[in-house]
């Protein structure tokens, strides 16, 4: 067995059910990490894999079973896992990593893989370019808010987030296929290029599946989503492929 490759994958929301139901989405991403694990050297899951997940001292997010004892499977089988928090799973803590045997990245990384930059993150608030999201992410993560939160009933906080969830989707603006020069994260690429060089970004949060070049020696990835699109990347520490796995949904 040779394990040798770099996956990535965000923005499955589960919990939420839309075209395809969050238990179809879930058996999906099982499957899909069943027929990687032969050859998965590490496996980024980049942010919002769930649509809310806060963690009480006492209480979690129910459900989910399956795909967590995957995680923990892998996990202790010698995969690296990580766990990037995105702007709808900000709130994990430490049940969730200890859980899944994965390490907890807050914000972005940049990796070096046979010479190769590979700078990833969830995507949210980054750079100067969505100010009213940047203001409510200092909100969100503020520890007097997050102790606010916990006072407040499971159930109530849960229906709470959820309806505030589904209100911000209908409301997201996802960038064109004809708009991805003057697409923000696009933007934050090229002003991080101007201060060092990366070869590959790799970012979620933005749900539309597309790789760009950005230079002759630069690309952007944005990973889509497992809600509608069932997209990933994959690094073979030579290329890095935009690949999908919706063909396989039923």
């Amino acid at each position: 067995m040779s394990r040798t490759k770099r996956y990535y994958i965000s923005d499955a929301h589960l919990g939420v059910d839309s075209e395809f139901t969050s238990e179809q989405r879930e058996k999906l991403m099982v499957l899909w990490l069943d027929e990687i694990k032969e050859d998965a050297l590490e496996i980024n899951l980049v942010g919002d894999i769930f649509d809310f997940w806060f963690e009480y001292k006492h209480v979690v997010p129910r459900g989910f079973y399956s795909l967590l004892a995957k995680l923990k499977e892998l996990s202790d089988d010698g995969i690296k896992i990580r766990y990037f928090t995105g702007n709808h799973d900000m709130w994990v803590f430490d049940y969730l990593p200890k859980a899944i045997g994965a390490e907890l990245i807050r914000g972005t990384v940049i990796d070096e893989v046979n010479g190769k930059k590979i700078y990833i993150g969830h995507g949210d608030g980054l750079g100067s370019y969505d100010k009213r999201y940047n203001f409510l992410k200092k909100i969100f993560s503020s520890p007097f808010f997050q102790f606010m939160f916990k006072l407040v009933h499971p159930e109530i906080a849960f229906r709470i987030a959820l309806a505030w969830s589904a209100s911000s989707r209908k409301s997201h603006k996802y960038p064109q296929a004809t708009t991805f020069e003057d697409e923000w994260l696009v933007k934050y690429a090229r002003s991080v290029l101007e201060k060092e060089p990366v070869n590959y970004f790799i970012f979620g949060h933005r749900h539309v599946p597309f790789m760009t070049d950005l230079n002759e020696n630069a690309s952007f990835l944005n990973l889509g989503d497992w809600l509608m699109n069932f997209t990933y990347a994959e690094y073979d520490g030579k290329e890095m492929k935009l690949l999908s796995f919706k063909d396989r949904i039923k």
